[in-house]
């Protein structure tokens, strides 16, 4: 099972929001599944090093090196991972993240964290929750990627519609003298499929996860009247879920999931082609690396992969591009990123065959420049 922490937009914004000398970022790709976590251990310890050796500071490293080794002897904590194991941490504090994602490794040293990976895992996370919902049964199941889908336990959910009113059946007269028959049998279900929404509440509340529903009808449409989570996705599976297990949910959520995503990029090309004609796209680096400085910048698109190392001006937003030797990491493609996020902008952190142009970045802008 994958134990996974992916951050929040709040935690993003503070951590691009972050800024102090030898602030430390490492990748760890991680075995969930292994029988020893020695493997994983061993390879954060070799990173550990590498980045111990890029702070010249005695003190600083020494109080760095303090954080990552209590993280290494942590024998409970690296029971539980997930694809990618995230650390920043600086002299004073650490932050650790495990992404269902796999990350490619890596260790960055420099006054800002290299946030542009971590990205990924909230651009198009692959998780989803699954509500298998029928008269006779609901359950919840969490999807991930690449781990077996799993049940969640919801407390105070109601077992069956018969259950939730009380009856051995749904027929018979309706509550407060209402008509019987196929009316009444859709006034309980109605209340049944609120039921559900209210008891999901507390766990779905704050996350940004999307909601698939695996429902026939018409306790799937009567489910959406009645629901209160804005991730619930338009697309439904279809059919009794009881007669599906927890693999066959996910399996069909997954081709959702990608059917989804798929139509969010091509939305999102067809905008930028719009504002682009009108103005307000771009994908010149330079205007993009203005156009953040000055907040204007509400979508971005990033090349993932993409590295360009040089200097972004704080007064005027100028770009100025410089070789490998003498850049700092983490690149000017993660500092736009960044000064995005901390204008309320959108970053989406994708690969280069969905980026118009096949630029390193796109960008939708508030208004022309």
């Amino acid at each position: 099972m994958l134990h996974t922490d992916i951050p929040s937009r709040s935690e993003l914004e503070a951590l691009v929001n972050a800024s102090a000398p030898w602030s430390v970022s490492i990748y760890t790709p991680t075995e969930a599944d292994t029988a020893s976590p020695e493997e994983n251990r061993i390879a954060f310890s070799n990173q550990t090093r590498e980045a111990l050796e890029l702070v010249e500071d005695r003190k600083a490293r020494s109080s760095l090196a303090e954080e990552l080794e209590d993280l290494i002897d942590d024998e409970d904590f690296w029971r539980f991972q997930s694809r990618t194991l995230v650390v920043h941490a600086t002299p004073e504090r650490m932050r650790t993240f495990r992404i269902p994602n796999r990350l490619e490794a890596g260790v960055t040293v420099g006054e800002r964290f290299f946030v542009k990976p971590l990205l990924r895992a909230v651009t198009f996370p692959q998780s989803a929750f699954v509500l298998a919902l029928a008269e006779g049964a609901v359950r919840l199941v969490e999807i991930t990627p690449d781990s077996p889908a799993a049940e969640v336990r919801v407390p105070g959910l109601p077992t069956s519609a018969a259950d939730y009113a009380r009856k051995s059946s749904l027929s018979g007269r309706a509550p407060k003298g209402r008509i019987q028959g196929t009316e009444g049998r859709k006034l309980r279900v109605r209340q049944y499929a609120r039921a559900v929404d209210q008891e999901l509440r507390d766990l779905l509340t704050g996350r940004d996860l999307p909601l698939i529903l695996a429902a026939a009808e018409p306790i799937a449409g009567l489910f959406r009247s009645v629901n209160s989570y804005d991730g619930l996705l338009e697309e439904t599976i279809a059919g009794n879920p009881e007669h599906l297990t927890d693999e066959e949910l996910a399996t069909r959520a997954r081709a959702i999931l990608d059917e989804h995503y798929a139509r969010e990029l091509a939305d999102l090309r067809s905008l930028f082609e719009l504002r682009r004609s009108e103005g307000r796209g771009t994908t010149d680096l330079s205007d993009i690396a203005r156009a953040a400085t000055f907040g204007i910048i509400d979508t971005l698109l990033v090349d993932i992969d993409a590295t360009i190392h040089g200097t972004i001006a704080e007064s005027d937003g100028s770009l100025t591009l410089a070789t490998e030797s003498e850049a700092d990491t983490p690149g000017v493609v993660d500092e736009i990123a960044r000064r995005v996020l901390l204008s309320s902008g959108r970053v989406l952190a994708v690969r280069a065959a969905d980026i118009p142009d096949s630029a390193p970045a796109a960008a939708i802008l508030r208004y022309a420049m």
